[in-house]
């Protein structure tokens, strides 16, 4: 694989992301491998017709959603992304999360990765209204009391 291939196909990855809609999903096979792997937080995805349907979910779900991509980075046989999301989510309400993406590429650059990292504890457990309140207990008691 060469590093032209990786950064136009992470490019193009990228630009998805930062223009994604109901109408760009069909650009799915164009940028990942039939057997690509979608995981994040909620889920764990194999295969282009399960990562679009996590991906329509996603759509769905949101209003006024928004990926900003950051920062790219490449090593030998990973590339990471930084991205900022931005959406008012159903149940949840305005989230506005800065988070990561490791992705691994085939040889022609198309992703056959990509894994997310980002804090869903503090952006979705915390706030809802069940989990939220023992939760947020439970961190005070973890965590160290500042000095008085």
């Amino acid at each position: 694989m060469t590093d032209d291939a990786r950064r136009q196909g992470l490019d193009a990855w990228a630009d998805f992301f930062e223009h994604l809609s109901v109408d760009t999903l069909d650009r799915l096979p164009a940028l990942t491998v039939p057997e690509v792997r979608f995981r994040d937080p909620f889920n764990d995805a194999r295969g282009r017709d399960a990562v679009r349907a996590v991906l329509l979910h996603t759509l769905n779900g949101c209003r006024g959603l928004r990926f900003t991509v950051t920062h790219r980075l490449f090593a030998p046989d990973l590339a990471i992304l930084r991205w900022r999301f931005e959406a008012t989510v159903t149940g949840i309400g305005r989230m506005d999360v800065i988070g990561t993406s490791e992705v691994r590429q085939a040889a022609d650059g198309r992703v056959a990765e990509h894994i997310d990292h980002w804090d869903s504890g503090e952006q979705v457990y915390l706030r809802l209204p069940l989990l939220g309140a023992p939760l947020r207990l439970i961190r005070r008691r973890l965590g160290v009391s500042p000095p008085r």
